[in-house]
């Protein structure tokens, strides 16, 4: 039998790995001058490709975790207290996704800029949760369906994205609009993203069906090289193929641009060389490293982009680095901002206690004066609508 704790040491080490190629991605993104970003060079081509895994892996092995966490009792439906802990942790990610996007020093002048309505991977993944939790629901009592409905979403998310992909959502209010295109500046939408949690989420779910399996990793091992090496060479043949014998256009317009089943066939054999790899995944800081995920990405954004102020590293340095500076500040970056976030996580009670007492003692400090001010502007209210309605009121003879 597999213990628990070992089978998922190999997937908090893949978000580790994950989540700090996403630290040097976006700081290497940012930070490197336009001179150097040469398509023909073959350093700056592997670089840029295995920067295009990040995001597939992340989503991925979040759908992977959570899944494997909500199935992993016995009990189902509302009745399982991971459903109520998911949609919480999903509201939390896309309020948390928004709130790195606020700049305080609109708000004191009343404005909010619209970067603010953008979408990113927090907000896709707090979606990807509640959206699990919602098929989970559905297919309570009948435990076949909850698998065929996620890797389902996954196959016809990615086979339809040519369609989708352009269609207008100018019905929708742009805060909307926003989760579904990105023609108003979203960096990630929920389709065709959450195909890579739902896929994840199916993973999970076999897992945890073949727990006890004696032979449960070198199968999904080999399974995992095969689909992946299948994916990445020859998916694209497939549906030329299919393309050519059924005349369906979609399956020409995947072949010209088979991102996404490439990118699954990558995150496929990351989880190969993981999985192969799993028993040296034991150091207790890396696994910590892969539980802190949404500290790491929440500092590396204020510090990067400037949550709150706008002003990060981007706005002074944006596209100015040389090579060797902006691969030498991408490890001090990465470095730092880990550093940071574990140390949050050791003292985080503490510090969490120390904001609520400060919020309390401050909202207490303010009380008479917020009500004293609350009473004022109801009479002013109280007299600019009599004064308005004295001014429209009918004349009387």
């Amino acid at each position: 039998m597999i213990s628990k704790s070992n089978r998922l040491y190999f997937v908090d080490a893949m978000r580790a790995w994950a989540i700090l190629m996403m630290l040097q991605g976006h700081f290497i993104d940012g930070l490197l001058s336009n001179t150097f970003r040469d398509s023909s060079n073959i350093f700056y081509n592997i670089w840029l490709y295995f920067r295009g895994i990040t995001a597939p892996v992340f989503f991925t092995v979040s759908g992977f975790i959570f899944t494997y966490l909500l199935i992993k009792g016995d009990k189902v439906g509302f009745e399982n207290p991971r459903v109520t802990k998911g949609i919480k942790r999903g509201l939390q990610l896309i309020f948390i996704g928004y709130l790195l996007r606020l700049n305080f020093w609109g708000l004191l002048f009343g404005h909010i800029y619209k970067s603010f309505y953008f979408v990113d991977v927090l907000h896709c993944i707090g979606f990807s949760i509640l959206g699990i939790i919602s098929l989970y629901i559905i297919s309570k009592n009948r435990k076949i369906l909850f698998p065929v409905l996620l890797i389902g979403i996954t196959i016809l998310l990615f086979i339809f994205e040519p369609n989708y992909k352009n269609w207008s959502y100018g019905i929708l209010p742009d805060t909307l609009a926003n989760y579904f295109t990105k023609s108003n500046g979203s960096v990630f939408t929920i389709f065709p993203w959450f195909g890579y949690a739902t896929c994840g989420s199916f993973l999970a779910v076999l897992f945890n069906k073949f727990k006890n399996f004696k032979y449960l990793y070198p199968t999904a091992i080999v399974t995992s090289i095969t689909l992946g090496l299948m994916l990445i060479f020859q998916s694209s043949k497939i549906f030329l193929f299919l393309a050519q014998q059924t005349k369906f256009q979609v399956f020409a317009d995947i072949f010209f641009n088979n991102y996404l089943f490439i990118r699954l066939g990558d995150v496929f054999l990351v989880f190969a060389v993981f999985m192969l790899v799993r028993k040296l995944f034991t150091n207790k800081t890396l696994l910590k490293i892969g539980q802190s995920t949404l500290s790491i990405y929440v500092i590396h954004y204020i510090l990067l982009y400037g949550s709150f102020t706008g002003i990060g590293l981007y706005f002074f340095l944006n596209h100015s680095l040389s090579p060797l500076l902006t691969i030498s500040g991408a490890l001090l970056f990465m470095f730092s901002c880990t550093f940071f976030a574990l140390k949050y996580e050791t003292y985080k009670i503490t510090i969490k206690a120390f904001i609520r007492l400060k919020v309390r003692t401050i909202l207490q400090e303010i009380a008479p004066w917020s009500f004293a001010t609350y009473r004022l502007y109801k009479l002013y209210i109280f007299k600019a609508k009599r004064f308005a309605l004295s001014l429209f009121r009918p004349v009387k003879d």
